[in-house]
């Protein structure tokens, strides 16, 4: 059985231990200071989204990071699947698609219209997972802006 227990300050050690095993997958810079203060910010405001540990069988194996976005031209408020991650030894027991179908689940409770995430290309287990989902591409291209 799969719980999703919803994030606590007392968790963000763990969540932020957590992320930086995932970073590290592909190598992607993390700083633990700044990510332990965006958690105690994320946590204290609601309106930013929700976060929730995975545990299976009494023991943490992943975390869900669903932030909130108003869009016009979905009229209201929309979501991104921030992060998913579920630990290497957890894999290949559907603890995948169960997340999913808990984040599907929550975001009709929270009124959302959309949610979109992330996927790297050579992510192809991830990606198969979401298009079995009901995910499908984007027929445009996510670009960004970095404000230094």
């Amino acid at each position: 059985m799969i719980e999703f227990k919803p994030l606590v300050a007392t968790d963000i050690e763990t969540i932020v231990s957590l992320i930086q095993e995932f970073y590290a997958i592909d190598n992607y810079p993390i700083s633990v200071d700044v990510s332990k203060t965006l958690f105690q910010e994320f946590i204290s405001n609601e309106n930013l989204g929700k976060a929730w540990l995975i545990i299976s069988v009494n023991e943490i194996v992943g975390y869900l990071i669903l932030t909130f976005v108003f869009s016009f031209e979905h009229q209201g408020r929309i979501a991104f699947l921030d992060e998913l991650y579920v630990t290497e030894k957890a894999r290949g027991k559907g603890i995948g698609n169960e997340a999913i179908a808990f984040i599907t689940t929550e975001s009709r409770k929270l009124s959302l219209k959309l949610i979109y995430l992330e996927v790297e290309p050579h992510n192809e287990k991830a990606q198969k997972l979401y298009i079995a989902s009901g995910f499908e591409s984007h027929n445009r291209q996510l670009m960004k802006y970095k404000i230094i």
